[in-house]
């Protein structure tokens, strides 16, 4: 691929822009010296302002996805995109989250542009485990977990029963709960269903990947041996 056609994949201009920064001599190698449109240059010799080229495609971030962030583009209001580098809603292919967090949930969000990858990741038939740990208005009853777990509860509006989940009682307010599908707003609706309400609600994992120590807000780029966690069993599983 063409140096212009690569870096304005990238999201730092149009292919116009990019070829006046060419010209400007703000695309360089390591070593300062100006790159030229035509140049082949391998992807990790190239700088921009004298910064390393953002990845290439196939990307996957990690967010610590804060309170009160919507996952959309559209949004009014605060969204996860403003939270990463203005170029990265340029990307081609797109920036996409895998899967979706509410605005009052936080915790582990990832982002590709890698589109095999993110269908991977969500296909019911991978079953990837989500985390959850929540906080409840009520104490528990008793049975929610054998109910979770029975692979036989209805969600109100549902067609198709709930797959498996397990439940983890910390305290007889706060729980963990572990899924391997991600029905719309499933963990509350589920709470909801046997009269009881969630009032904080954080995904900690997904599959055996951990935000670690992620402050909310931040995010990082995944390396191979993260991509692999995901796809393994919870730490406590």
């Amino acid at each position: 691929m063409k140096l212009v056609k690569l870096i304005a994949n990238l999201g730092y201009g149009s292919r116009k822009d990019v070829a006046l920064m060419f010209r400007e001599g703000r695309i360089t190698d390591p070593d300062g010296e100006v790159l030229y449109a035509d140049d082949k240059v391998a992807h990790e010799h190239i700088r921009v302002d004298e910064e390393p080229l953002d990845p290439p495609t196939g990307l996957i971030l990690m967010m610590h996805k804060p309170l009160g962030a919507t996952c959309s583009r559209k949004d009014i209001g605060r969204v996860v995109y403003d939270l990463l580098p203005p170029r990265y809603r340029m990307r081609d292919p797109s920036l996409s989250t895998v899967g979706r967090l509410d605005r009052d949930t936080s915790g582990v969000l990832l982002f590709t542009d890698d589109g095999a990858l993110l269908h991977r990741i969500i296909s019911p038939k991978a079953r990837v485990a989500k985390v959850y740990e929540a906080t409840l208005a009520n104490d528990l009853q008793g049975d929610e977990g054998t109910l979770f777990a029975s692979g036989t509860m209805m969600l109100e509006s549902e067609k198709e029963p709930l797959e498996p989940a397990v439940l983890q009682v910390l305290e007889p307010r706060r729980v963990r709960l572990t899924l391997t599908e991600g029905r719309y707003h499933q963990v509350r609706r589920m709470f909801a269903a046997v009269g009881n309400h969630v009032e904080t609600l954080t995904r900690i994992s997904v599959g055996a990947l951990t935000l670690g120590d992620l402050p909310p807000g931040e995010w990082r780029a995944l390396e191979e041996r993260d991509i692999a966690r995901i796809f393994e069993p919870p730490a406590d599983a």
